[in-house]
Formats: structure tokens, C-alpha cells, sequence
């Protein structure tokens, strides 16, 4: 009996979290901070997704947290994402979500390759732009598989 009864409330209590973030979040429910980055939003609150809602909260307390040179290079990257044509934000959306779905092995691959090119120095980098670009499709084709089927560096104590 003991037992149903807490099995109850648990299914109780995951049942009105659930129903809660089907609701979304009240505006009163957020914070100072939260409430200052999303002020304009005030009127229209209730009537977003509970989805758009814990996006723009999430983004709002990420912002409150920032200082103020990150702040700067967010709006430096948003002007710039603004500047781009629908197409190539499109085309920027759909890597980053192919990204997304890759084996958590393969980012970190990727993200370390990106990394020991940006370490590199710019002379070696405009190398590596150019021979990359004087290359046919099939040429970047067989390079792609090549750096994506190569065998693993290992890393000591592994």
C-alpha cells in the first residue's frame, strides 16, 4: 500500500512538471536579469511557445552573465550573421545541425583539426586555403575521406 502510494505521487509530481512546461514560463517566474534582456518581449510573453520561452530565457541568462567585451563580440557575430544572405544562413544551419548529429568522437576530432588550424600561422593558413581551392570536387573529395578515415593519433596512458 505504502509503496502505491508513493509511486502515485511520483507520477503525480512528474505529471504537473510536465504540464508546467507545457504552460511555458510566467514573466513573473523569471528573473531581474532575465526580465531587464527580455523587457521588450513583456506584452508578448504569454503568447510564445513554452519552447521560445525557455530559449529566449536560457539566451536572456547566458546575456545577464556576459561581461561586457563578450557582450560586444555577440553583437559583432550577430551583425555579422545579420549581414549574411537567407541562403548562406540557411546553408550555415544546416552544417551546424549535420554537426549536431555526428558521434560525439567525430566533433572532438573536428573541433581539434579547427583548432591546430586556427594555432597555425596566417602565411600557412592562406597556403592551405589555396591549394584547397586550386583543388577539382573529386580532389577535395578524396582529401575529406582521407582526413576522416585516417588512423587516430594515441594519446599516452590510453
Amino acid at each position: 500500500m505504502r509503496v502505491r502510494s508513493i509511486v502515485m505521487m511520483l507520477v503525480l509530481s512528474v505529471g504537473s512538471m510536465a504540464f508546467a512546461q507545457d504552460e511555458g514560463i510566467r514573466w513573473e517566474d523569471l528573473s531581474d536579469g532575465q526580465r531587464q534582456v527580455l523587457g521588450q518581449l513583456q506584452d508578448d510573453w504569454g503568447a510564445l511557445s513554452a519552447e521560445r520561452q525557455m530559449r529566449l530565457s536560457k539566451g536572456a541568462e547566458r546575456w545577464a552573465d556576459m561581461s561586457a567585451e563578450e557582450r560586444g563580440q555577440s553583437r559583432d557575430r550577430f551583425d555579422s550573421w545579420r549581414e549574411l544572405s537567407d541562403e548562406r544562413r540557411q546553408q550555415i544551419r544546416e552544417r551546424a545541425q549535420l554537426f549536431r548529429d555526428l558521434p560525439p568522437e567525430e566533433k572532438r576530432r573536428i573541433r581539434k583539426n579547427y583548432r591546430d588550424y586556427r594555432n597555425m600561422n596566417r602565411d600557412r593558413r592562406q597556403q592551405l586555403r589555396d591549394r584547397y581551392r586550386r583543388m577539382t570536387p573529386e580532389q577535395r573529395q578524396i582529401l575529406r575521406d582521407r582526413l576522416r578515415d585516417r588512423p587516430r593519433a594515441r594519446h599516452k596512458g590510453k
